[in-house]
Parts: C-alpha cells; structure tokens; sequence
C-alpha cells in the first residue's frame, strides 16, 4: 500500500479533500526527517568539542607514573637486571649466548647485590646502626669497594677501602668520588698481616679507638656487649633476627663501629646470588638454562648462582673462567690450587700477575668451597685471549666490556666448541 493510497483513506475517513491530507502529510515527514538531521548534526559536533577538549587537556598534562615504577633510594635501582643476547657470539656458534647485564647495577658491577646483602644482614644482626657515625671496612680489588662506598653513604655509614697498589686507577678515582676513604698497599700473600684484606680487619678493629687500644672487629658473624673483644669471622653465634636491644645496652650500640664486611668469607655474598640472581636468570630465561659461566674471585657469584640453577635442574652445567695466574683451574682439574707460574724458578713477586681484575685467587675461602662441589668444567683464560674479546665485543657488539666480562664470555666460546652443542641451547654468564 503506497503513501498515496493512505492519504486517500485518511481523506475519506475525516471527509477532507484528498490534496489537503497530502500537503498535510508531506508535511509532517519533511519536519520529521528535518528534526532527525538538527539532532544528529548537534550530536557530531558535541562529540567532537569534547574530544577536541580531552586531548588539549592530555597534551599539557604530565606524564603519570605508576606506583610500582617509583624506587626509594639508589639501593632500589640493585638487582632484576636483563639478560642480554650476545648477538655476534650467538649467531656465530648457533647458539643463545645471553649475558647478565650487571653492569646495569648504580655501582656497575654484580658485587652492588653483594654489598647490599651485607649491609642488610648486619643491620638484621644488630652489627650496624645507621647514622651512628660507624664506618664499613673491606679489602677489596676494586669493584666490592665501589659497591660497599655507594651503598654505604644511601644507608648512613663512611667506608674505608684497602686494595692492592697495582689495580686500575679509575677505580681509585672512582671511590675517592663516592667519598671512600682509599688505602693502597703492596700485594702480598694472605698469611701476611700487610695483605690487604688483613689490614682491613685490622683497621676496623682501630676505628674509634683510643691511640693503643684494640676495640672490637664488628663482623658478620657475631655481635658483642663488649667493645674489648675482638670477633672471630668464624663464630657461629649471631644475635636471632627480631629480637630486641637491651636498653642498658642502647648507648653502646648507637656507638660508632668499624664494621669488617669480609665479601670473602661472607656467607652474605653467597645468599644474595641463591636469592637473587639464580632465581631471576632462571625467570628470565623460563627454566631453559644449558649452562652458567662465570669467574670466581670470592666465589660468591658462581657458588650462589649456580646452586640455585642446579636445585631447579640437576642437568644444568657450571663453567668455571679462571684468568692467568689464579690457581682455581688447577683445583678444578688436579685437585691441587697451584698455578704453573708458580713452580721453582719461576714464581713471579705477586702470586696473580695479570690484567685481568676482580676473579682469580690462590686460596680457599668459605665461598669457593660452597662453588667446588657443584662446578662441572673450567676453562683457563689467557690475557690475550681477555684483551682480543673485550675488543671484539666493542667492534661487533657495541659492548664496551671490563676483562672479567671478556674471560667469562671467551669460556663460553670455549664450551660450545667442547661440547658441540646445538643450535638453540642456551649459555647464561654475567657481564
């Protein structure tokens, strides 16, 4: 039935002439469609004056930060560090060579996470108290004393770094910048009171001590009422974590101290790499971990590291990268820690002569005996051989790398060509 048809019906049925109910009609459908376009026009433009208005009020508003992207202090910045894939290395070997990206660290090194755990733990134990003019001591070749001397002032002590005399001197400058206290010594053999990690027990038994008198070495260890004992590192008895200082014994506690950090024996330094960096390789890389390379130099990283790797899958190998002159290559493969530089006629002034900083050792420490039993394979590293990757890595990697770095990943080298392996395995080491 057509529009006319109607009109027509209407028409008779209200007995108006059918030209009249026409107009009529037509009328209402044009006002109709008109009123239908009015509201659809003033629509549109409402909708845009109202986005126009969000986005000038978005242009001038300042980024939002989420809570979670805020940290308290420099010692948030420590830890969860990425993994990064070694792209010339991993393309050239058919394999996933991923470096750990410690150098992220605010001190540039994985021994941030060492010097904070330290730190934590003496405060847990009651050793340390903040704010309390107390000073850290620590014989170190560099890089723990960097860590140690930017912690240190983020949680209210002074420190004082001993190192060997032959280390970089950008370290050096480095420290003095952090407001360290630096002492240069000769290097010499541990059992030698002059040796640097020695002089630095010493020198905090010192500490706020009248000219004469030997106070107490605050280690990690143990805690002590009387400032006239001096605390051995290997003591079993620490204060239990919660429990309260007495208040007759306020005044003593909230003395200055000289706190001995000892990353060599700490068992610290190994608990901040189980806890930490294992947990987060093994995150990171979804359990498809082949291997973990790292040096040693306290042994804390590869102990830590590669205990935890190894309680989540017993098939994962641990590869030790020895430098020159270090005696750890020979405990791994002889059961002997000798250094064949060292035999008669031969021995060298200095026990480690080489370029290579911050691994190597010829003496056992608690943190190397926790590592022995779980390394699978080791790898002497040649200076040349440090020298020639650290350069390789710059020119084809942009990887502006130290010579432990380049030790760690030339033992990764030197393990794919061992064992063949295939494409797509991977190796985690840390840079």
């Amino acid at each position: 039935m057509g529009f006319s048809d109607i009109a027509g019906r209407l028409a008779a049925f209200f007995h108006f002439p059918n030209t009249a109910v026409r107009q009529l009609s037509y009328g209402v459908l044009i006002g109709f469609t008109l009123s239908l376009s009015a509201t659809s026009i003033a629509h549109y433009y409402s909708e845009h004056r109202k986005q126009d208005k969000l986005e000038k009020q978005t242009s001038s508003r300042p980024i939002e930060l989420r809570s979670d992207e805020i940290v308290h202090g420099v010692t948030g910045l420590i830890g969860n560090t990425p993994l990064i894939r070694i792209n010339s290395l991993s393309n050239a070997l058919g394999v996933e060579i991923l470096g750990k990206a410690e150098f992220l660290n605010p001190g540039g090194s994985v021994k941030d996470r060492v010097a904070l755990r330290m730190i934590e733990d003496a405060e847990r134990q009651g050793l340390l108290h903040p704010h309390t003019g107390s000073r850290i001591f620590e014989g170190t070749v560099g890089s723990t004393g960097i860590s140690i001397a930017t912690i240190a002032k983020a949680r209210g002590y002074d420190a004082t770094i001993i190192m060997p005399d032959d280390v970089a001197e950008e370290k050096v400058k480095a420290l003095q910048s952090l407001g360290a206290e630096v002492q240069r010594v000769r290097p010499t053999s541990i059992v030698d009171k002059k040796q640097y990690v020695n002089m630095a027990r010493q020198a905090a038994g010192r500490f706020g001590q009248p000219s004469g008198v030997v106070g107490a070495v605050f280690s990690h260890e143990m805690v002590t009422g009387s400032p006239s004992v001096v605390v051995s590192t290997t003591s079993s008895h620490v204060r239990p974590e919660g429990t309260q200082d007495d208040p007759q014994d306020m005044e003593l506690l909230t003395m200055p101290r000289g706190f001995f950090a000892d990353q060599f024996e700490n068992r610290s330094n190994f608990d901040a790499h189980y806890e930490g960096t294992g947990p987060e390789i093994w995150r990171q890389t979804n359990g498809e971990v082949g291997a973990f390379v790292s040096g040693a130099g306290t042994g804390g990283t590869i102990a830590g590291t590669g205990r935890y790797l190894k309680s989540m899958d017993e098939n994962i190998k641990v590869v030790l990268a020895d430098p020159e002159g270090s005696g750890l290559y020979n405990k791994m493969k002889f059961g002997v820690l000798y250094d064949h530089r060292e035999a008669e006629g031969t021995k060298r002034r200095h026990q480690v002569d080489t370029v290579v900083e911050g691994i190597g050792i010829n003496r056992m420490t608690n943190n190397i005996d926790l590592a022995l039993p779980i390394i699978d394979d080791a790898f002497r590293i040649t200076d040349a051989e440090a020298v020639a990757m650290s350069r390789y890595l710059v020119q084809h990697d942009g990887l502006f790398l130290g010579s432990s770095s380049a030790c760690n990943l030339m033992a990764c080298v030197k393990w794919v060509q061992k064992m063949g392996w295939k494409e797509g395995q991977t190796i985690v080491t840390v840079l």
